[in-house]
């Protein structure tokens, strides 16, 4: 009988572990914080429980010994779990944090090429969302069933920034009821047209491994079973050049200590409509994939590197020469991978920076640019100086080369979420702002800007110009700035001239002789610079 229960018991631990695992999915590996704790509570269940009839008999601590052999060991396996967290800390191991992420000295106009309108993301990921939401509520047939997914991960696809989503069970229900085909489609977004489309699978072709899964297919636990003992970074969602949906799965690399310097050692790609997987190290990644290291990690390496330069008690105290990333980040898309840009600023919390870098997602390449300047906030707050009357509120900027200078570009939205008019603002000079209803318009503003204050290190170009008699100067006012209206003698152009940029205008009078640069527009010219 008592043979039975002990057995009994057993099953149980067994049943109660196996079922611990399989909802929790810890890797097995000595890396994993989830797999210590994991053999730690096993050692405390299965010592209990191997103590009952003792400890029901009265016996002493000391006559338990099952007890004193399971205390005892779970205590080493504590003990040993915190001095492995403490030797794996920066507090012993500044400089190997520090070494984590190798950064080169970058020169801007040579390794980021002049603007191009075609590559250049007009969208932030909230901006995204907006549309993808949109592009689901008018699909009749799948909108009562999915629901987009927040992942919106920002890929290069034949040759253009896009961001891909996949679609969700709406709920448990839904799941219920179309678990056994999968999910029909994704989401894509063109982020330089905004065009978006709901990219159905090809027949037969649904996407069964998703993070909306509950059991086996879920993408989690299917990668878990596959690979026991590899240890996750964040999953991300991309298409290959045929469209074909896949989940890279990056593989933690721990460089120092038990827990500590995470890096990517490798990177696990999961077909997501078949579940088929291939393992690759970083090196022989293929050319399509794009996030293999996220931006979090990306940032939080270089902020070992900035922070930790100069020891560990020197990060703490005296901060001397202590760099770090600044509160925000974004994408640019260069020679067909996608890069995190952030600025870099001192750990003071002064509002400029000292210059940028750039860290590429595939193959971990950094590059820092020295380029003391504003603060991304403080030029977002530029922007939106220059529109406050319309109340639109600006993206996180994306660095641009434009005329050889390093230059913030955003959106700016209304309260709905929509992208209203761009802006430029130079970043050493973060006065000097151009605002635009179109990507071009604004670039165009900002170029006539770059000349009127000798900012430009090389020739621009800043549209036409013309030169003549005043026959009509009338002051007007739109979306609450002040224009002036000016018509030259026998020229059928109107040429608009904003006074918060040019402000000797008001100078002028009919009769007047005055030169103008401006860029050509259909109803009226834009003006550009005046002489």
């Amino acid at each position: 009988m008592k043979m039975k229960i002990k057995l009994l018991l057993i099953i149980i631990l067994l049943a109660a572990a196996s079922m611990y695992y399989y909802v929790t999915i810890p890797a097995v590996n000595i890396h994993s914080s989830g797999f210590w704790m994991f053999i730690i509570s096993l050692v405390i269940v299965l010592t209990l429980l191997l103590s009952i009839k003792y400890i029901r008999r009265g016996d002493s601590f000391r006559e338990v010994k099952p007890l004193k052999i399971g205390f005892v060991t779970a205590s080493l396996l504590l003990i040993i779990y915190v001095i492995g967290g403490v030797l794996s800390s920066p507090i012993v191991n500044a400089k190997k944090y520090h070494e984590l992420l190798p950064v080169q000295e970058g020169t801007f106009t040579e390794d980021i090429a002049e603007v191009n309108y075609n590559e250049i993301p007009l969208l932030d990921k909230s901006s995204a969302t907006l549309l993808g939401n949109r592009k689901m509520g008018s699909l009749i047939d799948m909108v009562s069933q999915f629901e987009v997914s927040s992942l919106y991960t920002q890929i290069n696809y034949q040759g253009k920034p896009v961001r891909v989503t996949p679609l969700v069970y709406a709920s448990p229900i839904k799941w219920l009821t179309n678990m056994k085909e999968g999910i029909p489609a994704y989401i894509m977004i063109d982020m330089t047209t905004q065009d978006t489309e709901c990219v159905r699978l090809p027949e037969g072709g649904y996407i069964k491994y998703s993070q909306a899964e509950y059991f086996n297919r879920n993408i989690y636990r299917h990668l878990r079973f596959r690979y026991p003992t590899f240890i996750f970074d964040q999953l991300s969602f991309e298409i290959d050049e045929e469209g074909t949906p896949y989940w890279i799965c990056p593989v933690k690399k721990f460089n120092i200590g038990l827990f500590g310097g995470e890096t990517i050692g490798k990177v696990v790609l999961c077909n997501a409509v078949t579940g088929e997987t291939f393992c690759y190290d970083i090196a022989d990644c293929p050319q399509w994939v794009d996030s293999v290291y996220s931006a979090n990690l990306l940032i939080q390496l270089y902020d070992y590197y900035g922070v930790y330069m100069n020891g560990f008690f020197n990060s703490i105290l005296s901060q001397k020469g202590c760099l770090q990333t600044t509160d925000g980040y974004n994408y640019l898309a260069m020679e067909d991978d996608v890069w995190v840009y952030t600025g870099i600023t001192s750990v003071s919390g002064d509002e400029s920076n000292v210059g940028f870098v750039l860290m590429n997602q595939r193959t971990m390449e950094a590059k820092y640019y020295s380029c003391p300047g504003a603060e991304e906030y403080s030029a977002m707050n530029s922007a939106e100086g220059q529109v406050q009357n319309l109340g639109y509120h600006s993206t996180f900027p994306l660095l641009l080369n434009v005329a050889n200078e390093p230059t913030y570009f955003m959106a700016l939205k209304d309260d709905a979420g929509l992208v209203k008019k761009y802006a430029m603002v130079n970043i050493k000079k973060y006065q000097n702002v151009a605002i635009g209803d179109t990507v071009a318009e604004c670039e165009k503003a900002y170029i006539g800007l770059l000349k009127t204050n000798g900012i430009s290190s090389g020739p621009v170009s800043v549209g036409e110009k013309q030169t003549g008699i005043i026959e009509t100067i009338a002051p007007v006012v739109s979306e609450g700035n002040s224009h002036y209206y000016v018509v030259l003698n026998g020229k059928d152009l109107i040429f608009d001239v904003l006074v918060s940029e040019f402000p000797g205008i008001i100078r002028y009078k009919e009769g007047d002789r005055i030169t103008i640069e401006y860029i050509a527009g259909e109803k009226v010219q834009t003006v550009t610079g005046l002489q």
